[in-house]
């Protein structure tokens, strides 16, 4: 079950559990007690952080149901779900403004060609009419949207339904089935269009349903029924179905279709297993879990075969077999191809690994992992648990790939990344939870630098120390000059005459490279030469230690003259967009000093913008919160270093103030 924020999947689940018996008694989100959503940071904020699978039996069949988040931040976890079910449950609001939120949605679903309904719930909330509602879903779908049945309404409440395979009218009963009724005259003109709609759609899959369509000659109930399971099956059309997850309205008649209508284990297998040349038992790695009690969980998808207790894939021995009801486990012997089940103990194995009794020389496709857009510097609160972090980070990563960490070259903090602020929230969450390490938070510092504009040559650096004994004597004259940008640093001597000995020149780099890694205004400086042209040494007093000091001396003295200047790191950024809020972006990107460099359509994605243009990274911290909130949370963005520009006056001002302060932004 997919869908955006609020649309009511974790509702939808806790209804399919209870009207199948799975369950006794409804939770709710509010109350903290759902089936989904049984993590303790889904409960802090109620919302779905990570997908919670529970499974049911109805009339004979075993369903798995997956509850996926619908937060645009933890959009890795629905994916890496989505590569392991047979058929997924599009659920979302009758509101036209909240529509476009569907569309990366139903994007990854077709690209994959994932069998997928849509359920529209909260139609005890709609704000639009239905066929207003299915125009709406048609603009943001690839695939043609057919209504499966047609909802009664009085008033603003759904009252039953009309099934648009047999139009047979039905009317809703709490805690109960809907039972039949007369067919409401009123609705006769908007079903008998959307029916045909939903025919006509079906006919351009199959010659025959055409030919009867054409001769206006009313196709049999089980003729419409098989051209739904063989279309949806194949992902050509999205049956659309309307309800009150709340109520368990419309959860049976989605019940009896999946159950009716949707692919088969051996269907999607035969699809997704076409490169792997093997009949030994199969299974993909759609999540991983580290429970408190347990340790280490693996949830899987039998693709082929069938996993017993004990059984070795990959060369790792599955340490038990678990089916689950969100974080309760059942223990069972066995399970066979179409489960999805759990494995402890997994070691070594990840989300998206292929599992097998014998080695592949292929294996299954995987959700492309989403790049990171939002970070935070992170340090533990108690300095003895810095050596725990490493291993504990790595733990936190199993389970969310979408999450990355850095220990930062120039600033020298530990930085995570993530999908936005609330991810990166759950993940500190998990930290102190799971590992016990509460950790401080701060914005990364930007990784300024500094270089200079001007020449200056023969600077003199001297270093003379007696201390009883041999003393102390280097001697050098350095010329310093910028270098073009990104050219780095360059290293040269011209010394005549042996005025400095070659052993010690190597000193001269070192004492130059040490001053260059903190600068006057602060930070690393960079696109400099320094040439060695002159010098002096003295045959008891000199050595490679006291050069390297008069380099340093000399720097010290020089780089200050040569007119030093701040230098800010300048991203090249990719916005994708809604072509609807291109201009709106482009004006967030120029209020950020961005430079744009030009947008067009994207490609395979109708109606919607690439936009390419410079970005400061010091404006790039919050950039993802304002681009999502300008979009209904569907702009994204790619983006790579390009290179180092000089800081506007003021701005450098700004910066060094704060760097004199300690904090190293300037923001």
């Amino acid at each position: 079950m997919v869908g955006p924020y609020l649309s009511g999947k974790t509702t939808l689940l806790e209804s399919l559990l209870f009207v199948t018996g799975a369950i006794s008694r409804k939770g709710s989100v509010k109350d903290g007690n759902t089936v989904g959503d049984s993590a303790a940071e889904s409960r802090d904020r109620q919302m779905t952080v990570e997908v919670s699978a529970a499974s049911t039996d109805y009339n004979g069949t075993r369903f798995t149901f997956i509850d996926c988040p619908g937060s645009v931040e933890f959009t890795q976890e629905t994916y890496n779900a989505l590569m392991g079910v047979d058929a997924a449950i599009v659920v979302c609001e009758p509101i036209r403004d909240r529509v476009l939120t569907l569309a990366p949605l139903f994007k990854f679903l077709d690209d994959w060609e994932i069998p997928h309904i849509v359920f529209v719930n909260k139609m005890d909330r709609a704000n639009i009419h239905v066929l207003e509602t299915l125009h709406a879903l048609k603009a943001v779908s690839s695939r043609p949207l057919v209504a499966h049945q047609y909802p009664i309404m009085q008033g603003e409440q759904l009252t039953g339904f009309i099934d648009m395979v047999s139009e047979q009218a039905y009317q809703y009963h709490a805690g109960a089935p809907a039972d039949q009724i007369p067919f409401p005259e009123h609705l006769k003109a908007e079903e008998h269009t959307a029916r045909a709609e939903m025919l006509e759609a079906l006919a351009n899959f199959d010659d025959h349903l055409l030919e009867e369509l054409l001769e206006d000659i009313e196709p049999p109930q089980e003729e419409i029924l098989n051209d739904l399971k063989m279309e949806l099956g194949a992902d050509l059309v999205v049956p659309v179905f309307f309800g009150v997850a709340e109520q368990d309205y419309g959860v049976r008649p989605l019940l009896e279709a999946l159950l009716r209508e949707a692919p088969e284990p051996e269907t999607t297998a035969e699809r997704r297993l076409k490169a792997i040349n093997s009949k030994a038992p199969l299974a993909q790695v759609l999540k991983t879990y580290y429970t408190p009690q347990g340790g280490k969980l693996s949830l899987v998808r039998i693709w082929q075969g069938k996993l017993t207790d004990g059984i070795v894939l990959n060369g790792v021995r599955a340490g038990g077999l678990y089916r689950l009801m969100g974080q309760q486990q059942q223990s069972v012997n066995e399970a066979v191809a179409g489960e999805i089940i759990a494995l402890s103990r997994m070691e070594g194995v990840k989300t998206g690994d292929t599992l097998c009794t014998e080695p592949l020389k292929t294996t299954l496709s995987k959700a492309e992992e989403l790049e990171p857009v939002y970070a935070l510097a992170i340090t533990p609160e108690k300095r003895n648990d810095e050596v725990k972090l490493s291993s504990a980070i790595t733990k936190l990563l199993e389970e969310d790939p979408s999450l990355a960490w850095e220990q930062h070259g120039d600033t020298h903090e530990v930085i995570l990344w993530g999908q936005g602020e609330i991810h990166l929230q759950v993940a500190l969450d998990r930290l102190r939870r799971k590992y016990n390490l509460p950790m401080s938070t701060h914005l990364p510092q930007v990784p300024y630098k500094e270089t200079i504009r001007k020449p200056v040559t023969s600077v003199h650096g001297r270093y003379k120390h007696q201390s009883g004994g041999h003393g102390q004597f280097g001697d050098v004259f350095l010329d310093i000059k910028p270098l073009p940008r990104g050219e780095g640093f360059n290293f040269k001597e011209t010394i005549v005459g042996g005025v400095v000995p070659r052993q010690y020149i190597p000193g001269v780099e070192v004492g130059v490279r040490e001053f260059l890694a903190h600068g006057p205004l602060g930070f690393p400086v960079v696109d400099v030469s320094v040439t060695l042209t002159n010098g002096s040494y003295h045959t008891v007093d000199s050595s490679e230690q006291a050069f390297k000091q008069a380099a340093r001396l000399a720097m010290q003295t020089g780089i200050p003259q040569a007119q030093p200047t701040l230098l800010e790191p300048i991203l090249r950024v990719r916005v994708t967009t809604p072509s609807e809020f291109t201009a709106k972006v482009l004006q967030l990107l120029s209020g950020r000093r961005g430079q744009i460099l030009g947008y067009e359509g994207r490609q395979d994605w109708q109606g919607w913008d690439n936009i390419s243009a410079y970005l400061p990274q010091a404006e790039m911290q919050n950039f993802i919160v304002e681009l999502r909130s300008l979009t209904l949370g569907v702009g994204s963005f790619h983006w790579e270093y390009d290179h180092l520009q000089e800081v506007p006056e003021k701005l450098a001002e700004r910066v060094l103030a704060g760097n004199s302060n300690g904090n190293g932004n300037g923001k």
